[in-house]
């Protein structure tokens, strides 16, 4: 099995189901959304990989030279060796389809997969992204499930970002829902039940 440099935790699931990605936040680890994945999914093979990047000890995925600025060379290293990792362990697993799930950290590199390998996820939740950057057009994208979850009062996820973000993903045809909630950035009982109502079609 290649693991392709990441530290990570595996639950295989039944054959033919779905296969499911889940990434954790700044100085999270592969057990963050570990045990959350495999009760929104209990037959699907589960993935939480580990960030191979360490700021001041912290895991993360790409590095960054200040809170809301990306070293965008590592973000393009990140995100193809992220691509490679998900077709790899999708094709190992005999997925039906291919899911993901990130959180702050996480849901950036998972945005920014989906921007550059539209087509590669059938749905994806991005809990609290931030891409402070303008994104490329992929036609890939149509069709694609996209679930934005964010805070009104984030500090770190600004209400006007987020919302670029969702209307990207709209301009590109994707299936775009967001679902806000009055706090920061902080994960709310609202988020959790619009997670499980974009995935309850794949269990």
């Amino acid at each position: 099995m290649t693991d392709q440099g990441y530290v990570h935790r595996l639950r295989a699931g039944a054959p033919g189901k779905p296969i499911l990605f889940v990434f954790h936040g700044t100085g999270g680890d592969e057990n963050q959304f570990f045990d959350f994945g495999s009760r929104l999914l209990p037959d699907a093979t589960v993935v939480s990989p580990r960030g191979d990047v360490s700021e001041h000890g912290a895991a993360r995925f790409f590095k960054r030279t200040g809170e809301g600025v990306y070293d965008m060379a590592d973000l393009a290293r990140a995100t193809d060796k992220m691509a490679r990792y998900v077709k790899e362990l999708a094709v190992e697993h005999s997925a039906s389809q291919v899911l993901g799930l990130g959180f702050s950290n996480g849901a950036n590199i998972l945005a920014n997969v989906l921007i550059e390998h539209g087509g590669l996820f059938d749905a994806a939740a991005l809990m609290h992204p931030l891409i402070p950057f303008k994104s490329r057009d992929n036609a890939a994208l149509q069709g694609t499930k996209v679930l934005i979850t964010a805070g009104e009062r984030d500090p770190i996820s600004p209400v006007p970002l987020t919302q670029a973000l969702a209307d990207y993903f709209g301009r590109q045809k994707a299936e775009t829902k967001v679902e806000w909630h009055p706090g920061g950035h902080d994960i709310r009982p609202n988020e959790i039940e619009a997670i499980r109502a974009l995935f309850a079609p794949y269990a």
